[in-house]
């Protein structure tokens, strides 16, 4: 499979929370609003990377403050992972080291968090980053942790999105269309639509080119 550097863009839908004062109050629910729109509000690469790396730095606060939130430390692997995307370059490598290193921790710790969103996230990396000698790279373990995504959230975006994109990259045409259109259907996540809005034309463009 071609190996290429892209915004890593992952996923994953909120915690849930009993009322609206608490939600707005919880530093994830900042985290994920900020990362869309760095994600897919800044045009210009440096922008893209000035944005990531002060989201980087309010994660990381949040984490520091709340050690023990795996949520949290999932998104600061994503936006660490999403740095090394508008970086590009075997210089972001150590970007997605430690993201992996991250979603490890997860995975052992409370790999349900999120939906499973560390498996996607992690089975991302695995397809999207080069293989050895370059990178940790490895096209059996993607496929290995974006299958335990689907088990936990079979309905939901981000993991049928990803494994859709793998296999497309892959040459597994017939499959890739047929999740990418699971992705397409999917719920969307109120509390996060303008994720959902730049998701869906990540999908539109991906069945666009294979079909």
């Amino acid at each position: 499979m071609t190996r290429l550097w892209i915004p890593f863009i992952t996923l994953l839908s909120s915690a849930l929370f009993t009322n609206a004062a608490q939600a707005s109050a919880d530093p994830l629910v900042t985290i994920q609003k900020k990362w869309a729109q760095c994600q897919y509000q800044r045009s210009q690469e440096k922008q893209q990377i000035y944005c990531f790396e002060q989201l980087i730095k309010r994660n990381q606060q949040a984490l520091n403050s709340a050690p023990t939130r795996a949520d949290l430390k999932v998104w600061l692997a994503i936006n660490k992972s999403s740095l090394a995307g508008a970086q590009g370059g075997i210089g972001a490598l150590s970007l997605v080291e430690e993201a992996k290193d991250l979603l490890e921790q997860v995975i052992d710790q409370a790999p349900e968090t999120l939906d499973g969103s560390a498996y996607t996230s992690l089975g991302s990396l695995y397809y999207k980053v080069p293989g050895w000698p370059v990178g940790f790279g490895d096209d059996d373990k993607a496929e290995h942790m974006l299958k335990k995504a689907l088990a936990i959230n079979p309905n939901g975006i981000d993991p049928n999105y990803f494994y859709g994109d793998f296999l497309a990259e892959d040459g597994r045409k017939k499959e890739a269309i047929q999740y990418l259109t699971r992705a397409q259907k999917a719920p969307p996540r109120a509390e996060r639509p303008l994720a959902d809005q730049g998701r869906q034309q990540e999908i539109a463009a991906k069945l666009k080119e294979l079909q």
